[in-house]
Order: C-alpha cells, then sequence, then structure tokens
C-alpha cells in the first residue's frame, strides 16, 4: 500500500539516486519559456511517475516537465472532480544548476480540486516535509507551526520574490523599514514549508504556478500559516485548476497576514 510515509521514502531515495550524484555535474539546457531544466528533472520525474502508476495506473500525473498541452488536457479532466498527482520534480533548477542549495522535489495529490496529500522533499539538508488535509503538517514526521517573535511587522522577516514584481512596486516595498529584513532563495515549495517551519514570517510572491504551490501551500495551511492566491488584477483566485500564475501572499498567523495585505495593498500592477 503506497501510504504517506512510504511514498515520502520512495522521493528519498529517487532524489539521493537522481539529484544529489548530478549536482554542479550536469549540463543544463534552456527551455522555450526560457527557464532551465536538468537531466536531474527528467530523470525523477520518470522515476517517480513510474512509482505512482505502479500504485495506481489510473490516477493521471501532471508535471512541471509534461508539454503544455498534455498539461491542459490532465486539468479538464480534472475539472469534472478526478484525482490526479501534480509534481515538480525539481523546484528550484536554477538553483540546482547554480550551485546553490535550496531545492526541492515537489509532490501533491488532488482529490475533487483540492490538494489532499503533500511531500515537499529537500535532498540537500535531507528533511521531508508532509501534509494531509485535516491532519497537519510535519517535518521528518515531527509536527509543524509557525513562528512570530512579535505581532508587529517589523520583528517580521520577509521572503518577497523580487523578479516577478513590477519595478515601480519594489521601492515602496523595501525601503520604509516596515518589516525586519527581506530574503529571496528561490524554491516555491520550499519557501511554503519554511514558512509553515517557523523559519519567517511573510512571504510575497508575484508568479507562482500549479505545480510550484500544490505540495507547500497545503503544508503550510495545515501547520496553521494564513495565505491567499491572487490574480494579477488583485482578484482572489479560489481555483487551483489552472495553470494561470498566481501572485500569493502569506504569514505566520492570521494578524500578521492582515497587516501585510494592507500594506502589500493589491492588485501589484500600477498605472
Amino acid at each position: 500500500m503506497l501510504t504517506l510515509t512510504t511514498l515520502a521514502q520512495q522521493i528519498r531515495q529517487i532524489a539521493f539516486a537522481e539529484i544529489l550524484p548530478r549536482w554542479r555535474q550536469t549540463p543544463v539546457e534552456i527551455k522555450t519559456d526560457g527557464s532551465f531544466i536538468t537531466a536531474a528533472d527528467l530523470a525523477v520525474q520518470n522515476r517517480l511517475m513510474a512509482v505512482l502508476r505502479d500504485h495506481d495506473p489510473y490516477i493521471p500525473i501532471l508535471s512541471e516537465e509534461l508539454p503544455a498541452a498534455e498539461q491542459s488536457s490532465l486539468l479538464a479532466a480534472a475539472i469534472n472532480g478526478k484525482r490526479f498527482w501534480c509534481l515538480d520534480p525539481v523546484d528550484g533548477t536554477s538553483n540546482y544548476a547554480c550551485g546553490f542549495p535550496y531545492f526541492a522535489v515537489s509532490l501533491a495529490l488532488f482529490t475533487a480540486g483540492r490538494a489532499q496529500l503533500a511531500i515537499v522533499f529537500d535532498p540537500v539538508h535531507d528533511e521531508c516535509f508532509t501534509a494531509e488535509r485535516g491532519q497537519g503538517a510535519w517535518c521528518n514526521g515531527q509536527p509543524i507551526t509557525p513562528f512570530a517573535p512579535s505581532p508587529l511587522l517589523t520583528n517580521a522577516l520577509a521572503m518577497i520574490d523580487l523578479k516577478r514584481l513590477p519595478a515601480a512596486r519594489l521601492a515602496p516595498l523595501l525601503t520604509n523599514n516596515t518589516f525586519r529584513s527581506q530574503r529571496n532563495l528561490g524554491s516555491v515549495a520550499l519557501d511554503w514549508c519554511w514558512l509553515a517551519a517557523g523559519r519567517y514570517q511573510l512571504y510575497l510572491h508575484g508568479g507562482q504556478r500549479l505545480w510550484d504551490y500544490a505540495a507547500g501551500r497545503l503544508i503550510a495551511t495545515e501547520a496553521g500559516v494564513t495565505s491567499a492566491l491572487y490574480a494579477r488584477d488583485g482578484t482572489q483566485s479560489f481555483n487551483d485548476l489552472d495553470l494561470m500564475p498566481r501572485i500569493a501572499i502569506a504569514a505566520a498567523n492570521t494578524n500578521l497576514f492582515e497587516q501585510w495585505q494592507s500594506f502589500v495593498n493589491l492588485p501589484l500592477e500600477t498605472a
């Protein structure tokens, strides 16, 4: 039986076999959208898809590295409530390709349009984050929870993805001392997990897709993080079953989230 624990163990084995031995050893290719892909991405995808199909060949698998037409077809079927796996073989490929030790395997199981199970495995630090809807979130089997040093934004550490934010919004975000300090590490799945584990307090990302946030956001939610996804026009998104990029805003608790959301002041685009 493929339980959350046994699946996490298999992901760990695949990551140690396919990702770490290739780190700083494999050439990089550039996809049509300008992002990186490596042999590790494809090796993890192929091996993990084989594991999932062996368990149940009737559950489709949506992976970041599949052709766009195939991704759209899988999501179209899922709109009717069909279960599917959502996989990012190496979330943070740019980090991986450039030697920065912050990347992970991300996998979520969707049922009736919502993520139900989640696994994010960080092979560099040997940390496996897991969650099951309504049951909580864990790191290496231990429960995790967010942390905030105080109820004030000025004492909070913010993870902000700068690349996808409009240039006109960067100066107001970064120069008025609203929060303690800013980080930007480059793996959406791990960003959510580190927020869940209490390693920072505020999160803002201007363009993540389903495979980026599917597993990590469930882990964060089950840990107790408050979050919301938005379209570029600032309207809140309640639909996970498309591939449109989402703005993500999150915080360690509801009080900080309300302050942070007010400060960010959607929409991000300016006239």
